[in-house]
């Protein structure tokens, strides 16, 4: 058996929580969080702390924010703790070669992706929208390339037909955690052999955007359903009914055709508000107007009539 490894562990969202969870349950001494600077949150634009720093001072941990890594104390103080290990999880900041080198075994990231597919911020959420049915977890050696590095251990799973952001994100954060103990040992003794990566497999998975949420009805229900499921819950596809966002957070794409301007509802009843699309009908079942709350599409028609209209 290895001596246990001294770790610095860096990471900000709610998806790092369970990775240093269960560093927390291991031998290993977690010596040092690193987490992006507390930012305002809520109503009243309070300083928040992240999820990870929440969790490293429930435990005693010491918690550094650096803004980024361009001052030089901010690098001085990181070499001068001595790691062994840095285990990144969706930290938020890009890493100079500096931080790279500092701990002894280097920088490993638990990205949540089959690398080399779906490199960069946004892996979750593309892969839904791409129509991918499988996904998980690569475990890789950190490098200066954006999510180049030579992999170690990868874990998959299935995308299921119902799968939104949010509950793929539910999803893979504890099985990232799960990758992570697989292979430490691996990691501390020198055994667990890594992996080049394909380059010419690349896909660049870009940060979501709000834009990217308005819904094109010219577009195929297959697509808007994707759409739908991947902006669940951030940034929400959204489309217009007269002069007012639509919010649209369920929806299903329907076999068959309807015939009607792309956009414009051809049915509606308890089951849900029936859409016409470039390529079958979109059902909407969970919708939202701005100032209320999400409500299903049955509650929303108790109020509103859509005979005739056309959104977008």
């Amino acid at each position: 058996m290895t001596q246990p490894l001294n770790i610095i562990f860096a990471g900000t969202p709610d998806f790092s929580v369970p990775p240093l969870a269960a560093l927390l349950e291991t031998e290993h001494n977690i010596i040092a969080v690193f987490t992006q600077p507390d930012r305002p949150a809520g109503r009243g634009r309070k300083l928040t702390a992240s999820p990870v720093k929440q969790l490293a001072l429930e435990h005693s941990i010491p918690v550094y924010q650096p803004k980024n890594f361009k001052a030089e104390e901010d690098l001085v103080q990181l070499e001068g703790l001595q790691a062994d290990l840095m285990v990144v999880v969706a930290y938020g900041l890009l890493l100079p070669q500096r931080v790279l080198d500092a701990p002894r075994l280097g920088c490993i990231n638990i990205h949540a992706s089959l690398l080399p597919r779906w490199r960069g911020a946004a892996p979750i959420q593309r892969s839904i929208l791409a129509g991918d049915s499988e996904t998980g977890i690569t475990i890789m050696e950190m490098e200066a390339g954006l999510d180049t590095g030579p992999m170690l251990l990868k874990k998959s799973c299935d995308i299921y037909a119902e799968d939104t952001g949010g509950s793929l994100h539910d999803r893979l954060s504890p099985m990232g955690a799960e990758a992570l103990l697989e292979a430490l040992p691996g990691i501390a003794d020198g055994s667990l052999q890594a992996q080049v990566q394909d380059d010419s497999e690349a896909v660049y998975a870009s940060k979501m955007n709000k834009d990217e949420a308005v819904m094109d009805w010219r577009l195929s229900a297959a697509e808007l359903g994707r759409q739908v499921r991947a902006f669940n819950p951030w940034p929400v596809a959204q489309t217009t009914l007269e002069d007012k966002v639509l919010r649209v957070w369920e929806a299903e794409p329907l076999s068959g055709g309807s015939g009607e301007v792309p956009g414009k509802v051809v049915a509606t009843d308890r089951n849900g508000i029936d859409v016409a699309t470039g390529d079958g009908v979109l059902r909407i079942k969970t919708l939202q107007l701005p100032g209320k709350r999400a409500m299903s599409a049955a509650d929303f028609l108790n109020a509103h009539s859509l005979e005739g209209v056309t959104l977008g």
